[in-house]
């Protein structure tokens, strides 16, 4: 299928799964961790919300992802394939924090860390890649949402989810 081919369902349907991974890097990890962390140490425990709801947003994206058909659209199926491959990243960076997120919980509560020690360790093993890979991820998911609306495909797409040449 030729990028001329492309009509305005498809690219209005290709959209759709950079939309959601943005909603949940923007407004889930940014603004909304933003709000909370605002508010002090009496609402810290809301927290837990941010990777619950990113976990919801990453599930329903492989599951579309894993039920779009090429054969239905090759546009659509490239761009949720896109969105897939870096929840795959981002979801493996979430993993990451809430492991870090609970041997820093366990090992405060038994005694073995200080709470500023429980805080570099959550901060700096968790948040702090946390954090980075939501801007970097932003930036990528951006430029395939300005390829969607396009109608187009990021470089290396096409050969690397249709096994063809650009």
């Amino acid at each position: 299928m030729s990028e001329a081919e492309v009509t305005q369902q498809e690219i209005s349907a290709a959209k759709v799964p950079h939309d959601i991974f943005l909603s949940n890097l923007i407004m889930n990890h940014i603004l909304l961790f933003t709000a909370i962390a605002a508010f002090g140490g009496k609402y810290i425990n809301l927290l837990v919300l941010v990777p619950i709801f990113s976990f919801i947003a990453l599930a329903y994206t492989f599951y579309r992802a894993h039920k779009v058909k090429r054969e239905d659209s090759e546009f659509i199926y490239v761009h949720w394939q896109i969105a897939r491959r870096w929840s795959v990243l981002f979801s493996g960076v979430l993993a990451l924090l809430c492991t870090v997120s609970f041997l820093g919980w366990w090992g405060q509560n038994s005694g073995l860390m200080m709470k500023e020690l429980t805080y570099a360790l959550i901060g700096g093993l968790g948040l702090l890649p946390t954090l980075m890979s939501v801007l970097v991820l932003v930036i990528i998911e951006s430029d395939s949402l300005h390829h969607a609306r396009l109608g187009a495909y990021p470089k290396g797409a096409r050969q690397r989810y249709l096994n063809e040449e650009d």
